[in-house]
């Protein structure tokens, strides 16, 4: 999956510590990302199951 159009942006929610995240999304598709390990390879997602996990989380 390709993401070097998309915008990363940091979670507000990350930590000061090293437990920081990533995300992009384009038109389909959200990715995310270890900032501290970008190298590392990229967890992608399509929009629909995103937004599931969001809901989850609010739901917690």
């Amino acid at each position: 999956m390709e993401f070097s159009p998309a915008t990363w942006r940091k979670s507000t929610r990350s930590a000061t510590n090293a437990s920081c995240v990533e995300v992009a999304v384009t038109d389909d598709t959200v990715g995310v990302r270890d900032t501290k390990a970008r190298e590392s390879g990229t967890l992608a997602f399509s929009r629909e199951r995103w937004n599931d996990f969001l809901s989850g989380l609010r739901n917690q």
